[in-house]
């Protein structure tokens, strides 16, 4: 993995190295749409438990002081994140262009504060 920052990756590139990463442990066979989500939906649940019995200001500020809760909130998001990443390539689709369109649904159910 050569760039670790948002700004010097994309979508694709991320998901290129999450296949490569895959394919090189033969983990191909046990990847489907089914499991990704199955996979999804447990790493989920670990993150909120993460914020169990915490409000949201708690958690904001412990999250940016304790890096032992930070690193954990970040191994669980991440999870989450290369597993729908992961699910977006096996049905072929593109990250970017699906992000957009539901904001764009969203912002017609959802119209700006004036």
């Amino acid at each position: 993995m050569k760039s670790k920052n948002d700004s010097d990756k994309t979508f694709q590139s991320i998901k290129d190295e999450i296949i490569d990463f895959v394919s090189k442990r033969d983990w191909k066979r046990l990847h489907n749409p089914v499991s990704l989500t199955e996979a999804i939906i447990v790493e989920a649940g670990e993150l909120l438990e993460l914020f169990l019995f915490r409000d949201s200001k708690e958690i904001e500020k412990e999250a940016k002081k304790d890096s032992e809760l930070r690193e954990r909130i970040e191994e669980e998001l991440a999870d989450v994140m290369i597993y729908a990443l992961e699910l977006a390539h096996h049905l072929d689709m593109d990250v970017s262009e699906i992000i957009n369109k539901k904001l764009q649904k969203n912002s017609i159910k959802h119209p700006e504060v004036t």
